[in-house]
C-alpha cells in the first residue's frame, strides 16, 4: 500500500493538546489548514522533545545563517484554544524529522507512523512511495516558536512534580521513592 504524506506548507494552526485527565492524559499534534485537520497521537515525552529542539534549532539556524528570528513569541501567535474536535487520530507517531528549509525559510517537522519494521532515515523528509504514513508541517519561525512554547505548557499543565523525587503527584496520595514508601500519619 502507497504510503500517505499530509503536507501542510501555510498551516493556519500547529498546535500540541492533550485530552483527558492529569495523570491519563493522551498527547496529541495537530495541523489544520483551510477545512482540513490531521491529528497524530505521541507521548509526552516526544512532545517535550520536539519543543526543545525546535528551539534548539532556531538558534543554530541564527547563529549559522545569521537570520533575523524572533527571540519570544509574537502576542498575536499564542494560541491558548484547544484541540479541534472531533479529535480523529490518523495515526501514532514512532519517528520524528526536523528541518530548515532554507529555501522558503521554514522549520520543518516530520511526524512518522509507528511501525514493525525499521525505519530508514532516507523517508524522513524526502517524499519516496515506500515508508510509514507522515505529517508534515512547515512553519514560519515565529510559528515554530509559538509552537514550542504552547507544547511547554501543556506539557506543565499536568500533575505537579513531589517536590523530594520528582515524580508526578497522584491526587489519591503518593508513595515517594526519596522516604523508603513511608507516608506519614495524620496527627489527631
Amino acid at each position: 500500500m502507497a504510503r500517505v504524506i499530509h503536507v501542510f506548507r501555510q498551516p493556519d494552526r500547529f498546535v500540541a493538546g492533550t485530552v483527558g485527565e492529569p495523570g491519563e492524559r493522551t498527547f496529541y499534534l495537530q495541523a489544520s489548514e483551510d477545512v482540513r485537520t490531521v491529528s497524530v497521537q505521541l507521548e509526552k515525552q516526544q512532545v517535550s522533545v520536539l519543543a526543545e529542539r525546535i528551539g534548539a534549532l532556531l538558534e543554530e539556524v541564527q547563529r549559522r545563517f545569521n537570520t533575523d528570528l524572533p527571540a519570544s513569541t509574537p502576542e498575536d501567535l499564542l494560541d491558548t484554544d484547544p484541540l479541534e474536535v472531533p479529535v480523529e487520530e490518523e495515526f501514532r507517531v514512532g519517528t520524528m524529522g526536523l528541518g530548515w528549509d532554507a529555501e522558503s525559510e521554514a522549520v520543518v517537522v516530520e511526524l512518522l507512523a509507528i511501525t514493525d519494521e525499521e525505519v530508514d532515515e532516507s523517508v524522513v523528509l524526502d517524499d519516496t512511495e515506500e515508508g510509514p504514513d507522515a505529517l508534515r508541517v512547515f512553519l514560519t519561525p515565529a510559528h515554530a516558536r509559538a509552537f514550542a512554547e504552547r507544547a511547554e505548557r501543556v506539557i506543565n499543565a499536568g500533575r505537579k512534580p513531589c517536590p523530594l523525587c520528582a515524580e508526578p503527584l497522584d491526587p489519591t496520595g503518593h508513595i515517594c521513592p526519596r522516604q523508603n514508601g513511608y507516608r506519614r500519619a495524620e496527627e489527631v
